[in-house]
């Protein structure tokens, strides 16, 4: 249904700017769009790379298993079904603490190992454990410290205090 609103508008825009012989600005308009789209995702995709390295080198260099021991009694407490299971408790530590430094693009591919290792401990396969839709809630909150994609995206919009 909103395919069709959306191309309804499309060709509602496109009727009218050809009515009135505009039809060169729509041209212009559709090229500088895309160029700023293409610059645009470019520029993003260098930021989550980075950070995407920088939430890996300190995944192998064993922060999530030191993070998760700081942020185990918090997390025993809002996630009870995970107490005994430490590579479940460390993913999901390593993921929030993504989304606390603002680094979303990074705390998904945390969130989705996070999951992964919920659902090995999970009895119930074919339903998401109580563990797992506190989690959801946690990350779906959006709770952050540092937005630094925030910051980064205002950098790049040319923003005289992008902080």
């Amino acid at each position: 249904m909103i395919n069709i609103i959306w191309l309804t508008l499309l060709c509602a825009g496109a009727a009218v700017f050809t009515a009135k012989g505009q039809v060169a600005l729509i041209t212009g308009s559709l090229f500088q769009s895309a160029e700023s789209a293409v610059a645009f995702g470019i520029k993003l995709a260098g930021l989550i790379a980075f950070w995407s390295g920088i939430m890996k080198v300190a995944e192998e260099a064993g922060l999530s298993k030191s993070i998760a021991k700081v942020m185990r009694p918090l997390l025993i407490k809002l996630l009870p079904g995970l107490k005994d299971h430490t590579e479940a408790l460390g993913a999901v530590s390593l993921a929030l603490s993504a989304n606390f430094l603002g680094l979303a693009n990074a705390g998904t591919a945390l969130s989705l190992q996070a999951m992964e290792e919920m659902q090995k401990v999970n009895r119930q396969k074919d339903r998401a454990s109580d563990p797992m839709c506190t989690f959801i809630i946690i990350i779906m909150g959006g709770l952050t410290l540092i937005p630094t994609t925030v910051i980064a995206l205002r950098a790049q919009a040319g923003s005289a205090q992008p902080d």
